[in-house]
């Protein structure tokens, strides 16, 4: 080819055209958010700027790569943390109660290569998850009530659902980061208020229940102190007959002869006549006589 055609300005920007797209398929910058998959042939043969653990910002992997033009072609995976919404899930708990569940669940892909070759995309990745995510949520939250939900146990259920989700999703390349229930609520109408009404006769019923135990062993405890009692007064009277005979006389005169009931004065007037050597007044006598 002679100089004059190289000298064309049709020539030249051919030829600059020719090297610019040659450039483009041989060489590409990977971000620092970014994971490179190459395909050769739709075959994996590598992969740069791969998620590592602890990894050092700046030190990654990312930046100027090359590949056969035209042959290889880059799969760009996202190495930031990912979500898969499951929303409007029809959960049945353990208590029978139905829910309307909406979860989502934080991931991020740690192995592109196998993500690569089960899904392709990142997209088909979370379209995956998301009925995993709402198989793992109605097998953990059928095994605990309603109620657990509002309570400081929340959190070891979340975690249940996270290692649940981790074995189905480790096929995908997938590392579950969280999950999270964003509420949960009854449906609305009748199965709420049958809901409700489930509720509170549950409620009644366990308070019955309390209320039958408690008088059972406040029944048990008179009874056992009654018991104790009548023990110590037989030991102490048996020491001492006649002051036992004395004690009781005592407080039979004051039943008899005393006010109504202690501190407050008689109403009308009783007149009680018997004879001075009545038996039941020898304890007015004096002791010994």
């Amino acid at each position: 080819m002679s100089a004059a055609v190289w000298r064309n300005p049709v020539v030249l920007g051919i030829a600059a055209l020719l090297l610019v797209i040659l450039a483009a398929a041989t060489f590409a910058i990977v971000p620092e958010t970014e994971q490179a998959v190459v395909l050769r042939f739709e075959k994996t043969t590598g992969v740069y700027n791969a998620f590592r653990p602890s990894e050092t910002f700046g030190n990654t992997g990312a930046g100027l790569i090359w590949r056969v033009p035209f042959i290889d072609r880059l799969v760009w995976v996202d190495k930031r943390v990912l979500d898969a919404d499951a929303e409007n899930q029809q959960v049945l708990s353990a208590d029978q109660l139905r829910l309307q569940v909406d979860a989502f669940a934080r991931f991020r892909i740690v192995d592109p290569l196998l993500m690569v070759k089960t899904s392709g995309s990142e997209q088909r990745v979370t379209d995956a998850l998301v009925p995993l995510l709402a198989s793992a949520i109605r097998g953990e939250l059928g095994k605990h009530n309603f109620a657990v939900l509002l309570s400081p146990q929340r959190d070891r259920v979340m975690e249940a659902i996270r290692g649940r989700l981790q074995q189905t999703a480790s096929q995908y390349g997938v590392e579950i980061v969280d999950v999270r229930i964003k509420h949960a609520d009854l449906p609305t109408g009748s199965p709420l208020q049958s809901a409700y009404n489930r509720m509170i006769t549950a409620r009644r019923q366990q308070a019955a229940t309390i209320t039958a135990q408690a008088q059972k062993e406040a029944q048990i405890i008179r009874a056992t102190a009654d018991a104790t009692a009548a023990q110590i007064y037989a030991q102490s009277f048996g020491k001492d007959p006649e002051f036992y005979d004395f004690y009781r006389a005592m407080q039979s005169y004051q039943r008899t002869f005393g006010p109504v009931a202690p501190g407050q004065p008689a109403k009308g007037s009783t007149s009680v006549i018997l004879s001075p050597d009545n038996s039941y007044l020898k304890q007015f006598e004096g002791r010994g006589r």
